[in-house]
């Protein structure tokens, strides 16, 4: 009963605030999803508020790849190609070639696609999720089949999107079409449900739209953005059917962090909120609107959104990279989370960094890496952290 009543408070304070942006004294803000511009604008260097680290990726005759970076822990980094080769690459932790697994097939101990990879450094296995046959398949870092398990079937559900490791024995999973309990703890060992995460909301929405013509169905996004955000030891949660953003503390409650206004269930079309990078002083989000031109090929208008914790106050942005000489945007979308220690990453292309290093644009640390690539080398893993 006191987990209905809190719910109804958020929300009573949600509709009160309805049409601007707040600070509640609870400590969570209320963002208007339909406001279409902030100002000022403020000019950031990502250096001052987050540790930058550039990893390049050793490139030779077995390693040439697309720099999709599936995972970075401590000890390894785990590479695959965006298409369907089902090539995976094992680096360690300063970029060395370590090897190349493919497991790709069609037997029991295989994959038909690899969705997403988990690296559990903790039990020396990383966790293949495909999508084609709904099960998620472990190895260890030699390429050994362990064990798999299906993923979830009931309630709508089709595959799981986002996967973190959650502890030691289990995962954090985020089910894209679950209609009812998208959020869940799940066991690594068999698959078996250790905790449904209960986000509240009245109505299943998605940010996408859908186009029905004569030779099929056409499915159009605004792009890859997280559901799960590692933040602070918890999880941030982000389930856009539901009027408030989460986090997940350690013995499962809900803490509301961001509540969005207007509700979800009253706009047509639907405003969507996503976040792209949180620190201790900035939280980085966008406002997507849900519409999409099919004839012109162009849609999902976004605002970005700056707010402050410090100055609590909401704005636009800019951020440069501080490793370069002249001033360098840095577009938040390219920063993915990728491991649950709250770091995100990004893959910078070789030939444009030789570039950069000729035209003198470069400076530090990242100069001194550009210095030694060549054009058709692998990618340079940008990564980026909360400051300690």
């Amino acid at each position: 009963m006191k987990t209905f009543i809190f719910i109804e408070t958020i929300l009573l304070l949600v509709m009160t605030s309805c049409g601007r942006d707040t600070t509640s004294t609870d400590g969570f803000i209320t963002v208007d999803v339909t406001k279409s511009s902030y100002s000022p604008k403020k000019k950031l260097v990502l250096q001052d508020f987050m540790d930058v680290e550039y990893i390049p990726l050793e490139t030779n005759d077995e390693f040439i790849n697309q720099g999709a970076v599936e995972a970075i822990g401590e000890k390894y980094i785990i590479v695959k190609n965006y298409g369907r080769d089902g090539d995976i690459f094992v680096y360690n932790r300063k970029g060395k070639a370590i090897r190349k697994i493919n497991r790709k097939g069609q037997g029991g101990e295989e994959y038909m696609f690899c969705s997403g990879i988990t690296l559990d450094e903790e039990n020396n296995e990383i966790l293949v999720d495909d999508h084609i046959i709904k099960k998620v398949l472990v190895y260890d870092l030699e390429g050994n089949f362990k064990r798999s398990f299906k993923q979830k079937q009931t309630g709508g559900s089709h595959s799981y999107w986002n996967v973190y490791n959650y502890d030691k024995d289990n995962l954090i999973c985020y089910d894209e079409l679950n209609k009812d309990t998208p959020f869940l703890i799940v066991s690594k060992q068999d698959g078996s449900i250790t905790k449904e995460i209960k986000v509240p909301f009245k109505e299943k929405k998605l940010l996408l739209q859908i186009l029905q013509h004569d030779e099929g169905t056409k499915v159009v996004g605004p792009g890859e953005y997280s559901r799960i955000i590692p933040y602070n030891d918890n999880w941030i949660l982000l389930e856009l059917s539901s009027d408030t953003i989460y986090t997940l503390m350690a013995d499962y409650s809900l803490r509301p962090f961001i509540a969005k206004t207007p509700p979800i269930h009253t706009m047509n079309p639907e405003f969507h909120l996503i976040l792209r990078l949180v620190s201790d002083r900035y939280y980085f989000m966008e406002s997507i609107k849900n519409v999409f031109d099919f004839g012109k090929k162009e849609g999902f208008p976004r605002t970005y959104i700056l707010y402050d914790t410090q100055e609590k106050e909401f704005s636009s942005y800019i951020v440069y990279n501080g490793d370069y000489s002249s001033k360098k945007e840095l577009h938040m979308f390219m920063l993915s989370p990728i491991n649950s220690t709250g770091g995100l990453c990004a893959t910078l292309n070789a030939s444009d960094l030789c570039q950069d290093y000729e035209d003198g644009k470069l400076k530090g640390k990242l100069k001194e890496i550009a210095a030694k690539l060549s054009e058709d080398d692998n990618g340079v893993i940008m990564l980026v952290k909360p400051k300690k």
